[in-house]
């Protein structure tokens, strides 16, 4: 099986395009996978560390509103579906998979153009323009969630790393305190707004931090890469009083093991974000960020009304706010695991074999169709 997946631009397309392609050698460990991206995405450097091929065709990035490069976008189009039917011809693709975005809308083209079968995968409770249009060439339509509006959906979940995936929390607590130099016995607070951080978060943090560790928790926060000196000066200053109980770290590598050492979260809501947690079965509060369509505020709603989190509004996160939320939170164990076993029912860790069956039976109406 000769497979191309689209899902280029951010960590939300990429990460479940790469489960995916491992999935697939995983089923399939004969099959060709190639990857279509840009030259200004994440894909550049994620892709050929995971191993795989990367194809690239030019960006076609989506206007929010009417602009001057509104008037040049079909152009573009053109020109990225040109580019993107010879990736597809060359290699000759079995199937196209597109996980959104703008590498995703040329390649559902160039696909039609072929008659390459499409399978069409929508992490996002409000699905973009391309996996809008995609979704109406095909009948293979995954989904994240129950409730996503695209024609012919099926709920998959949406494809996690494997060490998400396969994560036994309580079986790796205490290896994961270890690895972040944690106390291996104390309420357990994980901070993270992605890989630059989260301004409005960090601040609401470092405002509530004496409040937290007054009240004997402690505090794993992933701040940023910029904001590294702020949080080390913090962190001293929180050792000085109250022991190493507050670790700092730029970014983390090893999510599995900060999932497993945590009993709770603060973070945005994304796509991806809202997928691992509910996996794990870690409770959170969610604090979505207010940009584009208001997608993750809509990505939290699901595990907040099963019971699994918190919801708090960007403009309204303050560090007051902050600690009001996560001290009773956090001094209650059994709440904590009525929390995580609600958000447990709406993960699933084999979202990225769901996605390659459907894969598998839309690559078999090509051989059927010659």
């Amino acid at each position: 099986m000769k497979v191309v997946l689209a899902g280029g631009g951010t960590a939300g397309h990429i990460e479940p395009a790469l489960a995916t392609a491992d999935a697939v050698l995983r089923a399939d460990p004969d099959a060709q996978v190639t990857l279509l991206g840009t030259e200004r995405g994440l894909e550049v450097r994620l892709v050929p560390e995971r191993g795989y091929e990367l194809a690239l065709i030019p960006p076609v990035p989506l206007p929010r509103r009417p602009t001057p490069d509104l008037l040049r976008l079909p152009l573009r189009i053109r020109a990225a579906v040109r580019q993107t039917t010879e990736v597809l011809r060359s290699h000759q693709a079995d199937v196209l998979v597109g996980f959104g975005g703008y590498v995703a809308l040329p390649a559902y083209a160039a696909a039609r153009r072929l008659g390459v079968p499409i399978v069409v995968h929508e992490a996002n409770a409000k699905p973009g323009l391309a996996n809008r249009i995609g979704a109406r060439f095909t009948s293979f339509v995954g989904v994240a969630s129950p409730g996503i509006e695209l024609p012919h959906a099926q709920h998959v979940g949406i494809p996690l790393r494997r060490s998400i995936a396969l994560l036994d929390r309580d079986a790796a607590r205490a290896e994961g305190r270890a690895f972040f130099g944690l106390d291996p016995s104390l309420p357990t607070l994980l901070v993270f707004g992605g890989s630059q951080g989260a301004r409005r978060i960090n601040e609401a943090t470092a405002g509530a931090l004496r409040t937290l560790l007054d009240n004997g928790f402690q505090v794993l926060h992933a701040v940023g890469q910029g904001n590294v000196e702020a949080a080390t000066k913090a962190a001293a200053e929180a050792a000085a009083e109250a022991g190493p109980r507050y670790v700092p770290v730029p970014y983390v590598d090893r999510m599995d093991l900060a999932y497993a050492a945590a009993d709770l979260a603060v973070c945005r809501a994304g796509a991806i974000t809202c997928a691992e947690l509910a996996a794990v079965g870690l409770p959170a509060v969610y604090v979505p960020l207010p940009h584009g369509n208001g997608e993750q505020r809509f990505n939290a709603v699901p595990t907040v009304s099963a019971g699994g989190g918190v919801l708090v509004a960007d403009g309204e996160l303050t560090a007051s706010r902050l600690a009001e939320e996560v001290v009773p939170l956090l001094g209650d164990r059994a709440r904590l695991d009525a929390m995580g076993a609600s958000a447990a029912t709406l993960g699933r860790r084999d979202a990225d074999d769901r996605l390659v069956e459907m894969v598998r039976r839309a690559a078999a109406q090509k051989s059927v169709g010659g």
